[in-house]
């Protein structure tokens, strides 16, 4: 497959195209779906606030409790805090080292938007963990603590209701944040490790590319990593929230185009290349690959969740 030379992609007449225009409504086009999916279910409508402190606070709980909570009754949260700090130090230093070797060029791929993403993750979820743990510490050992059977005045006790609602309406905000990241993880995981080891490596030729031991790290133990902690933990998966997943990557190729606008260089992806035979049709069938990558996950927990109800009725628990 011959690629545009870089010196080509500033020019005005290499935007200038039909290509170009569809695959601006390609991506355009996915962006206006996802915002229209978090609009509708995730609206202003639809969000929890700070005034709503009685049924609205148990709902927010439940997220907070899905964070850092394993999906099965008697394990305690510190092996999903073990499991997630192990997974957070080999993705940093798997990236780390990727880097170290290959320069900050790396950035230019999707693969390692990904592995970034999910490292954030992890480490996002290793500091949920340990407040998790803290809460649980706290939850067990409530019966012996002697100050929570002080009686309180009046307004001592309003002042203390507000204090521990705003509490756990802040930590279940950030759980609430730390759910969409892993759904925007999972799918962008799933998307380019198939993507790399179904469409790039079998058929494609990439001047230069050799399948080394960091490469075959970088596009497959994000997945695994992220299977192992959704095995371990009590996170729903809705599916509206692909939109998510659909805006990662629309920002994704937006950034490589003004990139390329601007700078002459080159692209990550030869698929990428305007000039490039069937380009309009490359960047669509991509962009329909995040429905069965995004689908296969939602089908996973799904199936996780029913096994654990159907087979392990007394060790399966559930927040929702």
């Amino acid at each position: 497959m011959e690629l545009t030379l870089a010196s080509d992609t500033t020019s005005l007449n290499y935007w200038l195209t039909w290509k170009f225009f569809l695959c601006v409504i390609w991506v355009f086009g996915s962006m206006i779906i996802a915002s229209y999916l978090i609009w509708k279910y995730e609206g202003s409508g639809n969000t929890k606030t700070y005034k709503d402190v009685t049924q609205e606070e148990t709902d927010w709980f439940l997220y907070d409790g899905e964070a850092w909570m394993p999906c099965i009754k008697g394990l305690h949260p510190a092996w999903l805090l073990v499991y997630r700090i192990i997974s957070f130090c080999l993705l940093l230093a798997a990236g780390v080292s990727d880097v170290a070797i290959n320069g900050t060029d790396l950035f230019f791929y999707y693969t390692q938007w990904t592995l970034s993403l999910v490292t954030i993750y992890f480490a996002f979820g290793s500091l949920l963990s340990v407040y998790g743990c803290f809460r649980h510490h706290k939850t067990c050992n409530v019966g012996n603590n002697q100050e929570f059977l002080l009686p309180l005045s009046h307004d001592e006790n309003i002042t203390s209701q507000r204090a521990k609602s705003h509490f756990l309406l802040t930590a279940a905000f950030w759980s609430y944040v730390f759910q969409i990241i892993f759904q925007m993880s999972a799918g962008a995981a799933m998307l380019t490790d198939s993507v790399y080891w179904m469409v790039i490596v079998p058929f494609l030729t990439i001047v230069g590319y050799e399948l080394g031991f960091l490469t075959v790290v970088a596009h497959s133990l994000n997945l695994v990593l992220l299977l192992g902690d959704t095995a371990l933990n009590s996170l729903c998966f809705p599916w509206f929230r692909i939109s998510y997943f659909l805006l990662l990557t629309a920002f994704y190729v937006l950034f490589e185009w003004i990139l390329h606008a601007l700078v002459a260089t080159w692209w990550p992806y030869p698929f990428l290349d305007l000039t490039v035979e069937y380009a309009p049709l490359w960047y669509l069938l991509v962009a329909l690959l995040h429905l069965p990558c995004y689908s296969l996950f939602f089908l996973v927990v799904k199936l996780k969740y029913y096994i654990l109800a159907r087979w392990f009725p007394h060790s399966y628990q559930t927040l929702r």
